[in-house]
């Protein structure tokens, strides 16, 4: 592979090619004090062929840090609009961020290189087009956190810091984020189009994601139809995905909801600590719109959203035939993936209930969901004496006891061998999340110039599977400071 500098980057900008009604051309904003490199994610990097030795330059800041364009750059601002909270915002839009350039690497793979916090757009409203230090590193390290877990996400290239003053609740430095994404069309993208009653645009639009991302659908009659269901089933697998780690997107609107059925939009997200069905991670959601239990439900009303939007392009039979297998796609990858977390393998009927009782024990006892799930590899069948460990987590062992019964039971009757279990289910059941206790202390170094914890954090995330060695600090349950951290859509 022939690694890249800045200024060589193969730029091919098909989302400027687009009608102008699509977006605003414009530069980014730089910071009113100089831009310096927070943490560099050279696994990103590769994705675009860019040589990591170019981090290194004066120029690298400058270039991330909305002062500077390279050759191929045509910056730009997306349009869009989206429910948000379930009402319809009329017009939304890309208000901090700018899509610099869409850059293709010698595999012809494209990714978009989007500027987070690049300053005012015609569609910031009433914001001010920044992001802030903590906001950055928090969606910095998720992504790469979720991409570890293997769910898709957003990548992040870097974070860019200034000295520049933001201010939210109190004055906070300003930061850029270089997010990484094959394209970040929205639901809100085609909603926006629906609701001027643009139908040809609207189809523009459609024709365009179809040929570029989903391009063996191109030549079908019924494509926008077939490109409904391949989203319908890309998100409830993502979904499903989030449930069996226990994460919370918190900010589930559809205008943070990708065509891709990626994981989009880090605002207040929250792995689960003690296990809390009803968990709401966004200290602005008071109604609970988005607590964990909500999001399988939300991503099939999001959906609808999306194939009301869809009905100039598409059969409205076709379209509700694709809603109606939601649920089942969703439900039934969420069952597998917990079969593979409890270390089953075959597929039985009381494997539900007994995956259930045991999450309700868990929520009844403030059990770790991740942590509990990473000490079952270790259940070993026999006298209850064996699990002394995992009996811990409850208050009432009797209680686990005839659930372990029941488990045991249940693995005798596949055979199961507890050492090829315990490498099946480390496989699948993290050691090491983001917790967001570990973000905050990630972020009160950053806000005293010390990077290195940012750092540490990215490349433990970047293998969350596997034991580190002196890193097992980094698995430990919260402290009482860091259970109830607040989290708005600011972060």
């Amino acid at each position: 592979m022939t690694k890249r500098n800045l200024e060589t980057l193969s730029f091919d900008n098909t989302y400027a090619r687009l009608p102008e009604s699509f977006y605003a051309k414009l530069n980014p904003t730089p910071f009113a004090t100089p831009p310096y490199l927070v943490s560099f994610n050279a696994a990103a990097a590769d994705l675009i062929d860019l040589d990591p030795e170019q981090a290194k330059r004066p120029e690298f800041a400058g270039v991330f840090g909305g002062s500077m364009l390279v050759p191929g750059m045509e910056p730009l601002a997306m349009l869009y609009s989206g429910h948000q909270f379930g009402v319809y915002v009329p017009q939304l839009g890309d208000g901090r961020a700018i899509l610099l350039g869409e850059v293709r690497n010698e595999q012809g793979e494209k990714w978009d290189l989007h500027l987070k916090g690049a300053g005012l757009t015609p569609f910031s409203r009433e914001g001010d087009g920044r992001a802030v230090l903590r906001s950055t590193i928090r969606e910095y390290l998720c992504g790469e956190a979720l991409h570890g877990l293997g769910i898709p996400t957003t990548r992040a290239l870097c974070v860019v810091g200034s000295d520049h003053q933001v201010y939210r609740e109190q004055v906070e430095t300003g930061a850029m984020l270089v997010r990484m994404a094959p394209s970040h069309v929205r639901f809100g993208s085609f909603e926006i189009l629906y609701y001027r009653k643009l139908h040809e645009q609207l189809k523009i639009l459609a024709d365009y994601v179809i040929a570029n991302h989903f391009p063996h659908l191109v030549d079908c009659s019924d494509k926008y139809a077939r490109f409904f269901s391949e989203v319908v089933e890309r998100t409830a697998r993502l979904i499903a995905q989030w449930q069996a780690v226990g994460w919370a997107h918190g900010v589930m609107n559809t205008d943070n909801m990708s065509i891709h059925g990626i994981t989009l939009d880090y605002g207040p997200f929250g792995f689960i600590d003690d296990y809390d069905p009803g968990f709401i991670c966004n200290h602005s959601d008071h109604n609970g719109r988005y607590a964990f239990n909500q999001q399988p439900f939300i991503g099939l009303w999001n959906l609808s959203c999306l194939a009301q939007a869809l009905i100039p392009l598409a059969q409205k039979e076709e379209l509700k035939a694709s809603l109606d297998r939601y649920t089942p796609l969703c439900e039934g990858r969420y069952m597998e993936l917990m079969r593979a977390k409890f270390g089953l393998i075959e597929t039985k009927e009381e494997d539900a209930p007994l995956i259930q009782d045991l999450l309700a024990l868990m929520q009844l006892h403030h059990v770790d969901y991740t942590n509990l799930f990473r000490a079952l590899g270790l259940f070993q069948p026999g006298s209850p004496s064996l699990n002394q460990g995992l009996r811990d987590f409850f208050l009432d062992r009797d209680a686990f006891d005839k659930w372990a019964h029941r488990y045991e039971d249940r693995l005798r009757e596949e055979g199961s061998r507890d050492a090829d279990r315990l490498v099946r289910m480390n496989r699948v059941n993290p050691k090491y999340v983001l917790r967001n206790y570990l973000a905050q202390t990630a972020i009160e170094k950053a806000q005293q110039k010390d990077f290195s914890e940012i750092d540490r954090l990215l490349t433990l995330l970047q293998n969350p599977y596997n034991d580190q060695p002196g890193m097992d600090g980094y698995a430990a349950s919260p402290p009482n400071w860091g259970k109830h951290l607040a989290v708005s859509c600011s972060s």
